[in-house]
């Protein structure tokens, strides 16, 4: 896929993971709208932007992942402003073991929230131009991370809704791909103070700290890139990557 022209709505946009996705998307030729409930570090961050890339590339709307009506007003919006979507990133996320409710309302049901609002204007057979989203997982949504139960158990469910997101999609003609990163540790806020997000299992935090050190750590330009692949790859369709500081690889899942 070729971002020239193409437009992209990030979650979670303006810092970390999702800031890195925007400012690649946007070096590549997309139009950008940035999606977040951060309105102050968004506001500096489109003062950056704009004078790199104009202000016609971006668009900054702030919403809650949580809240159906702010999702839907984001994507119309969009739809109004730039005549369509093509790319989602569903990259909004938290670590907060205590708050587990919250957890979930953000990882998990965020996810599913957009990528179905998402699919009004995207899907194909209903008028749509089709395109591709790409889900923000982790290492934890492949293996249990056992200092954090319930943020494990919000990736493995998103690595398995876009699996089968993307064979829906394929059966039913939405003319869109799915696709999901999990990427290990990454130098963003998610990973500042752990002890305080581990609730009662913050005596484990001990467990973390030795993983980084045995697997290191990522940049959020190193998992932008893998997410610019996912995209531009038209070949890469359901497909799970994991990112570590030491390489990638596709995972290959038991058939069926």
């Amino acid at each position: 896929m070729d971002l020239s022209g193409k437009i992209a709505v990030v979650t979670g946009a303006a810092m970390g993971i999702g800031k890195a996705i925007t400012e690649k998307l946007l070096q590549n030729g997309a139009t950008v709208v940035l999606l977040d409930v951060n309105e102050t570090a968004a506001k500096t961050l489109m003062e950056d932007l704009s004078k790199q890339y104009g202000q016609d590339r971006t668009l900054f709307l702030s919403c809650n992942v949580e809240s159906e009506e702010q999702i839907k007003a984001a994507f119309q919006k969009t739809v109004e402003t730039f005549g369509g979507i093509n790319i989602l990133c569903n990259n909004a996320g938290i670590l907060n073991e205590s708050d587990w409710e919250k957890t979930v309302s953000i990882n998990l049901l965020g996810v599913i929230r957009g990528t179905y609002l998402a699919l009004k204007h995207m899907n194909k057979t209903s008028g749509g131009r089709g395109g591709v989203i790409v889900n923000t997982a982790s290492m934890a949504g492949l293996g249990p991370l056992i200092s954090c139960p319930v943020y494990t158990a919000t990736k493995h469910g998103v690595v398995g809704f876009t699996r089968a997101m993307s064979g829906a999609s394929t059966a039913l003609g939405y003319g869109v791909r799915f696709n999901v990163i999990c990427p290990g540790f990454v130098q963003t806020e998610l990973l500042s103070d752990p002890n305080s997000k581990m609730g009662q299992f913050s005596h484990l935090v001990d467990v973390i700290e030795q993983m980084m050190i045995k697997d290191g750590t990522l940049n959020a330009t190193e998992v932008a890139d893998s997410v610019l692949e996912m995209v531009t790859d038209e070949t890469k369709n359901g497909a799970a990557l994991m990112i570590f500081s030491k390489g990638k690889q596709y995972i290959t899942f038991p058939s069926m």
